[in-house]
């Protein structure tokens, strides 16, 4: 078993490869994270909010999205991996700032955000409950946490991936610590004092959920 710090430089090493080439053609196996954007800007879309942050951001492919759709909306974009910002400040988007830094000790003010949006990041965070703290303390009153991962309703492929299948792929040199079902999610959310308002597993075995504050 990895310890905490060995996976979060597994992370690191993993997308620090994949920077370069990760919002293109030839970005293999995360070419599937193009699939969550549609459904979080419908979910974004639901209410009007003024300051956004997105949580593991990686190059800022969602917030290049976000700052043509929302163009007076203040935007912030934090990932753990230097390289990963690199590519994302590379691109000047407007009224967006960029933080190197871990979500699972987010460097922002309370009540600082009226959404923040989490996409194929979470499963990396040794401390899923530290995260979801510092979400409760950034949000503002009523302000949501869209989540989207990966998660299973079968018990036995559930452990199957978090026992066996994840912890082969951090012997080959990627971070991923964790898969989420429903249950877990809830007490997460319970351990944090927000409220789990939607949870979905939708096409692709992802995990759809909008958490209130």
């Amino acid at each position: 078993m990895k310890s905490d710090r060995e996976l979060k430089d597994l992370s690191i090493g993993e997308f620090t490869r994949a920077a370069d080439k990760y919002e293109t053609n030839h970005a293999g196996v995360y070419n599937i994270c193009k699939k969550d954007y549609p459904d979080i800007l419908k979910e974004i879309e639901r209410e009007p909010f003024q300051d956004l942050l997105d949580a593991g951001c990686g190059t800022a492919p969602m917030l290049s999205l976000l700052t043509e759709r929302f163009p007076n909306a203040h935007f912030i974009g934090i990932d753990l991996t230097p390289k990963m910002i690199e590519v994302a400040k590379a691109k000047h988007l407007p009224n967006t700032e960029f933080v190197c830094g871990d979500c699972e000790n987010l460097p922002f003010e309370e009540n600082a955000f009226d959404v923040i949006i989490c996409s194929q990041s979470f499963h990396h965070y040794p401390h899923p409950e530290a995260f979801f703290r510092s979400v409760s303390r950034c949000l503002r009153p009523n302000g949501r946490l869209i989540l989207r991962d990966m998660t299973v309703k079968s018990h036995l492929l559930h452990w199957f991936i978090n026992h066996i299948e994840l912890r082969a792929l951090n012997y080959i040199g990627y971070g991923d610590v964790h898969c989420y079902n429903q249950q877990e999610i809830q007490a997460l959310c319970e351990q944090a004092n927000l409220r789990l308002e939607l949870f979905e597993q939708r096409k692709g075995l992802r995990l759809h959920a909008v958490i209130r504050k």
